[in-house]
């Protein structure tokens, strides 16, 4: 028999829009890929058998956001939270029905809406597991993997998104892009087997909380790492001496200092990356739990999970040992 392949921020209140890609190619494709090793046997089978489709869909929502220019999108994958004196945590509503009786559209678009946006995907998983649409489930599915990584990325969680209000213009894509891609490489993708939730709004505030508490460390590490820098050191340059830029417009910063900084960051992005994977990993869990925790098995060809096999036992064995395999991301840097 021939073998059978696996299927397939933001608005500122005080800044102009910019390009920003929330962990970019390489960290989302590692979450959301990662995330499936990390499910129970019962249903890591179905989502192995597509997990191809799981770890490029990862990325769909930022070419909804950019390429296709779609109005509705950016502000899913952010929330703005500034200090006490302008919005406190602790004061947002906490779920979508309440965020909607307080928030208008434009609102939604000046501070964002993530929190609650994971809480409504979450709805229509568990809706999907419970109807047992396979096409559903696998599009909601890592569509949520997207935007749980964004909510592990602290940027995406502050007003202060791109350090344009402390003089950090472009640290943004150089934590959640650049970084990833020079030295993630040397990560641990391990993480535990997925445990159910017991309270789905609880767990996403948790999260947000989580990563804006990193906030003033990563931005305060920035500047204390760039003061034994000289401007010329900081930065890539061409052979004609010119500053290099991303695609976006912003400086390239150079690899010294990306080392240095990720030094000095302690495994934060690491952390990171793999705080969002054992989320991912606890959502998907908990919303085929709510659903009744249909059998996902019949929902394949047992041809397609029988020739998945070999190649499902290398790879996960590849994962317990931190390493993942099979894929490789489309690089930005």
């Amino acid at each position: 028999m021939k073998p059978i392949k696996r299927s397939i921020y933001t608005l500122s209140l005080l800044a102009a829009a910019v390009f920003l890609l929330s962990w970019g190619m390489y960290g989302h494709n590692h979450i959301n890929r990662s995330a499936v090793f990390a499910l129970p046997p019962e249903i890591r089978s179905f989502f192995y058998n597509h997990i191809d489709f799981i770890t490029e869909e990862s990325t769909i929502p930022d070419l909804r956001k950019y390429t296709l220019n779609d109005k509705s999108e950016n502000q899913r994958h952010f929330i703005d939270i500034g200090d006490s004196a302008t919005m406190n945590i602790d004061s947002l509503p906490r779920t979508m029905k309440e965020a909607k009786a307080v928030y208008n559209e434009k609102m939604f678009q000046r501070i964002g809406m993530l929190p609650w946006y994971i809480q409504e995907m979450m709805e229509k998983l568990t809706k999907a597991f419970k109807e047992k649409r396979r096409t559903e489930i696998l599009f909601i599915a890592a569509d949520l993997g997207h935007y749980i990584g964004d909510a592990n990325m602290p940027l995406h969680t502050s007003i202060n998104h791109n350090g344009q209000l402390t003089g950090q213009k472009g640290i943004h894509s150089f934590f959640e892009a650049q970084l990833p891609e020079y030295f993630g490489h040397l990560y641990n993708y391990k993480v535990n087997e997925a445990v159910y939730l017991p309270d789905i709004t609880s767990a996403t505030w948790d999260i947000i909380k989580h990563s804006n508490s990193l906030v003033d460390s990563l931005l305060a590490t920035d500047k204390n790492t760039k003061a034994s820098f000289s401007y010329k050191g900081l930065y890539k340059t061409g052979a004609n001496g010119d500053t290099l830029k991303n695609k976006f417009g912003q400086p390239v910063f150079s690899d010294a200092y990306a080392a240095a900084y990720h030094a000095a960051l302690n495994g934060m992005v690491e952390n990171q990356i793999r705080h969002a994977s054992q989320d991912l990993a606890n959502f998907w869990y908990t919303a085929w739990v709510n659903a009744g925790k249909p059998d996902l098995n019949d929902l394949d060809p047992e041809e397609l999970t029988k020739a998945n096999r070999k190649r499902y036992k290398k790879e996960f064995e590849a994962f317990q040992k931190g390493k993942l395999m099979g894929f490789k991301s489309e690089r930005e840097y």
